[in-house]
């Protein structure tokens, strides 16, 4: 009998404001269904994301939802984790949204600027696990800002009223240990 999860952990489990459920429910049974419960079936949904979304940050729109993505095939990376997000609890697996930083460490550098990152956290296990559907390969050196249901609960920039933007840094180097 498969464990039931913590009552702490129903929210990551329903419908958000970008991670509709309910209209993916039957896409992900579909996809995913035929997989047995457990990690391949989170794995499974990273790579359709991954295979089926082109990231472009030319078509970045903040109000896309999971289905839109989806529907769309392209987006940024808060798009492939509302899109992971919705089919993982389509599929009864309590996910959240993540956002913060993630530089090149234990990667070649890239030449484009950092800046803020989305990846998730699926509940497997009794325990939180990290994914991230853009990369779809384990990274190092994440720098967490916050989690919620997504990106409602925890956007880059809360504003109320025009803004400008005028200078965006991150800096992220690794530390090695000190030897001797």
């Amino acid at each position: 009998m498969a464990a039931r999860p913590a009552s702490n952990v129903i929210e990551y489990m329903l419908s958000s404001r970008y991670c509709e459920v309910n209209v993916l429910s039957a896409t992900a049974w579909d996809l995913f269904g035929n997989y047995a419960p457990g990690w391949n079936r989170v794995q499974q949904i990273c790579n359709l994301v991954n295979e089926r979304i082109r990231f472009d940050y030319q078509c970045a729109r903040g109000t896309r939802t999971a289905a839109q993505a989806l529907n769309e095939r392209v987006g940024v990376c808060r798009d492939f984790t509302r899109l992971a997000i919705a089919l993982r609890r389509a599929m009864n697996i309590p996910a959240r949204y993540c956002n913060g930083f993630l530089g090149d460490i234990g990667i070649p550098p890239d030449p484009a600027p950092m800046d803020c990152n989305a990846w998730f956290e699926a509940y497997r296990g009794g325990k939180w696990w990290t994914f991230d559907a853009r990369h779809n390969v384990p990274r190092i050196g994440r720098i967490l800002v916050a989690r919620g249901r997504d990106a409602a609960d925890i956007p880059m920039v809360h504003t109320f009223g025009p803004h400008i933007l005028n200078r965006f840094e991150v800096i992220t180097e690794e530390v090695l240990p000190v030897v001797g």
